[in-house]
Parts: C-alpha cells; structure tokens; sequence
C-alpha cells in the first residue's frame, strides 16, 4: 500500500516521547479538508488525450477522420478505457491486444497531462492558510501515480488516494475515508469534495457526509443535483472555499 500522510511530530516533555498530531481548522463545526478529484477537475485530460490522439494517428499513419474518430468518441462518453480501447482495435484492425494498447496509453499519459491553469497556486494558497488538501481518484495505479508525480500534484497535497491501489473505488465512501486520513482526519468532522462526476464525485461525496461542489463540464445535461455550489472550473472551486472560511 502506498502511504502518504502527515508525519508525527515527537517531543520530549517531562522525559518522556508524546505524538503530536496537527491541528485541524475547523470554521462552522466543519473542518478545513478539502478533496479534490484529478482527471477534468485538476489536470486537463481532454487536451492530454488530444495530444496522444494525435501521436497515435500519426504514428499509425491515419487519417484526420481518424483522428476526428477517437476525439469523438472520447467526448460523447468519457468510456472506459478497456472498452474505448476494444472499440479502437476493432476499428482500425489492430494486431495489438487490447491489453497492450490500453497499457501503452497509461505509460504515455503521464507525459502529456497539464494541471489546469491556477491549480497549484491554489492548492498552496489553501495549505498556507490552513486547509488540508488531498486527492481522490479512480484509475489504474500506473496511470493515476504517473499523472499525480508528473504534474507535481503529488507534492502540492497532503495525501492522495488511488482506487487502483486501495482496491475500492469512488462512489463508495472507503475511498474518501483514506484520503481524509492520508491528511491526518478523518470524514467524521466533514469537509469539501470538488469533482467533475455527479455520481462518483458528488454523490459519493455527500453519502460521506462531505460538502460539494460540481464543476459542470456540461456532460450530465439536465441532471438534477443537490451539489452545494455549481462552478465551471477549478479556480471558481477553489475561491468558494478560501473565501467562506
């Protein structure tokens, strides 16, 4: 299991080695944790698949519509990626297993994600005043690790959770549980979830007693939703929960 977690502070006092655990900001009865999803919340995915999109044509010597292909079909559904990859190989008549072609796309990824514009400085501007910041994310723990260490996330937060790694995934609640202890809580005082997904973010969220905000990227059209805040990016996310606390 990877850990990431605040460390014990010891001290000697009186001769004798007790723990001290950091203290937690608490405004309203409600404790300054905030959880962030990763794909479409904080890293642009869309571009990064465009980027490999555009690599994978050319290196396979398609043709534009090709291109316009893959695009769409990541757009129209976001799939999964063993089924968007079953597709792609009937398609094309690939050689490749499915297997094969999915892993070299998750060894590739990492390589091409960017953090949206502002998400870093934001991250930092929450962690000096206070706020515990960690990550959750469903994903394959090559690919999800990779983005996490390549765009310097992993450092910018105080813990991180991988469904890939712990074996559960969002909209479940024990996946929140372990990115809130990775920042040295835990979801019983509350806190903030942002994402993207209105199932595995937010309503996974606020199943785990977590406030909500939703960035609405405009793929669940017409859903009804009891999301704390709607917003259109990260930045707006962030602003919310500085400026309430």
């Amino acid at each position: 299991m990877i850990l990431k977690t605040f460390s014990e502070v010891s001290a000697g006092i009186l001769g004798q080695t007790v723990a001290i655990q950091p203290l937690i900001s608490k405004i309203g009865g409600v404790q300054r944790l905030a959880l962030f999803d990763l794909d479409r919340t904080l890293i642009d995915l869309d571009t990064a698949f465009r980027r490999w999109a555009n690599e994978f044509t050319e290196q396979r010597h398609l043709g534009p519509e090709d291109l316009a292909w893959l695009v769409s079909q990541d757009r129209d559904a976001h799939p999964h990626r063993e089924a968007f990859f079953t597709r792609v190989r009937e398609r094309f008549a690939l050689a490749e297993p499915v297997e094969e072609l999915w892993a070299g796309y998750r060894r590739r990824m990492p390589h091409l994600v960017q953090c949206y514009p502002g998400v870093l400085a934001g991250l930092a501007e929450l962690r000096a005043t206070g706020w515990r910041v960690g990550i959750v994310t469903n994903g394959m723990a090559d690919n999800q690790l990779g983005k996490l260490r390549r765009t310097g996330l992993a450092d910018a937060v105080d813990g991180y959770a991988v469904s890939g790694v712990e074996g559960i995934r969002k909209p479940e609640t024990g996946l929140f549980e372990v990115a809130a202890q990775r920042c040295g809580t835990n979801l019983a005082e509350g806190g903030w979830m942002v994402g993207d997904n209105f199932i595995a973010d937010i309503q996974g969220a606020q199943t785990a007693g977590l406030r909500t905000i939703w960035i609405d990227r405009g793929t669940w059209p017409g859903q009804k939703h009891q999301a704390d805040h709607v917003v259109a990016g990260i930045a707006e996310a962030i602003a919310i929960m500085r400026d309430r606390h």
